[in-house]
């Protein structure tokens, strides 16, 4: 029989060009305004092939000289700095309930942004729905008047990035959803289709963070539970694609033998539509059907913070529910911190020491856990970092620890 034989693939001349461009341009993000020799010192890079490189972004326009000059030894060098404001992206975050869609440049400033509530929708529905948001961004694109790189979108399930599908997203009724090419038949955009935690993971390590951290989970809870996770920069998406579908965590030994089609046995408790549903059990002879359906998980967390009796068991439970999972992600990844974000991420400050107290003495490092910094604006600058990947030859680069 033939034996399976791992390729091990070099990279050539072009990919190498792809490699020291992004190098420098990305040098010139973090730490502009700098100078050309300063940049080739930086880098270990040679003079004039940061001179080429330096002529090629200013040429696309993502790399300008400020006018300005420093002194060095006696001569003057140009200063250069990334031009991120002249370049548009538009993202897209499809909630379960929520739809966030904003329009921001390179830097990361949002310019133009929605929000909406919309019911759960059948598939196409939700299709339609994703196309007007797009639209209605799509005019104040047009009024800026500066070029859009492209459309970023953050879907709440599983892709194939090969194809474009959404092999499955519950709370959007999508499964086998051809959403590529969909979307091709009406905008002419690059686009970039990826689960929404994984773009948020995306967006928190470059924007969210001090720069140190290169290690990272971003626990989202909303609609549902899923996780992004980020090792050495760079998203780690698993063999089939699914790596951080903590939602499908299994709690404890009596959700073992059971299916679960749909919302995993984690998220159908400790998400937020988990928590509003609990809170309906325990209410229901209490509350009209009325008020029971318009119960939210921000409800119960304001409850609790009234020191309600119920709500506070219903909060205990979620704590011990996402400790097990931390638990779990910081013994299998050891992260640099692990990132609370999602809809439920407003109550943090009800869920962090609880949980980090739970775990004392049970693992043999407590993790480092923090709100998210960026809310729910995470997955559009993520959408940005992806963006610029895609239509800039932009290789993401892993940072080196000698």
């Amino acid at each position: 029989m033939p034996v399976n034989k791992r390729i091990i693939k070099t990279i050539d001349a072009t990919e190498m060009r792809g490699i020291n461009r992004s190098a420098v341009l990305e040098l010139i993000r973090g730490s502009g305004p700098i100078s050309r020799p300063k940049i080739a010192e930086e880098l270990q890079v040679s003079p004039p092939t940061v001179i080429r490189i330096v002529e090629d972004l200013i040429e696309e326009g993502l790399v300008r000289p400020t006018g300005h000059k420093e002194w060095s030894g006696g001569r003057k060098r140009s200063l250069l700095e990334f031009s991120g404001a002249e370049h548009l992206i538009l993202g897209i975050d499809l909630g379960g309930t929520k739809v966030y869609g904003a329009v921001a440049d390179l830097n990361g400033e949002i310019l133009s942004e929605t929000n909406f509530t919309h019911p759960q929708t059948q598939a196409e529905e939700s299709f339609q729905m994703l196309c007007k948001v797009i639209d209605n961004l799509l005019q104040f694109v047009t009024q800026t008047g500066r070029p859009l790189r492209g459309i970023g979108f953050g879907i709440p399930g599983v892709m194939d990035p090969n194809s474009g599908t959404v092999k499955f997203a519950p709370s959007l009724e999508w499964n086998d959803f051809p959403l590529r090419q969909r979307l091709a038949e009406r905008y002419d955009y690059p686009t970039v289709l990826e689960n929404d935690v994984n773009l948020a993971a995306l967006g928190e390590l470059w924007f969210g963070t001090k720069g140190e951290e290169q290690d990272l989970v971003l626990i989202a809870i909303g609609t549902g539970i899923g996780a992004g996770i980020v090792i050495n920069g760079m998203v780690y998406p698993g063999a089939h694609h699914m790596a951080g579908e903590i939602g499908y965590l299994l709690p404890d030994r009596s959700h073992l033998g059971r299916s679960y089609p749909g919302f995993g046995a984690l998220e159908q408790l400790a998400s937020g539509t988990g928590i509003a549903e609990r809170a309906c059990h325990v209410l229901q002879s209490r509350l009209s059907p009325e008020q029971l359906e318009a119960l939210t998980s921000e409800d119960v967390f304001a409850a609790a913070r009234q020191h309600e009796p119920w709500a506070t068991s219903i909060l205990e439970e979620t704590v011990d529910y996402l400790a097990q999972a931390i638990a779990s992600i910081s013994l299998i990844f050891d992260p640099d911190v692990i990132i609370l974000g999602g809809g439920v991420s407003g109550s943090a400050d009800l869920l962090i020491d609880p949980i980090l107290k739970r775990l004392e003495g049970t693992i043999p490092i407590l993790p480092r856990i923090q709100a998210s910094r960026l809310g729910y604006r995470a997955v559009v600058y993520g959408a940005i970092i992806q963006l610029l990947r895609i239509t800039s030859n932009y290789y993401m680069l892993q940072k080196y620890i000698g």
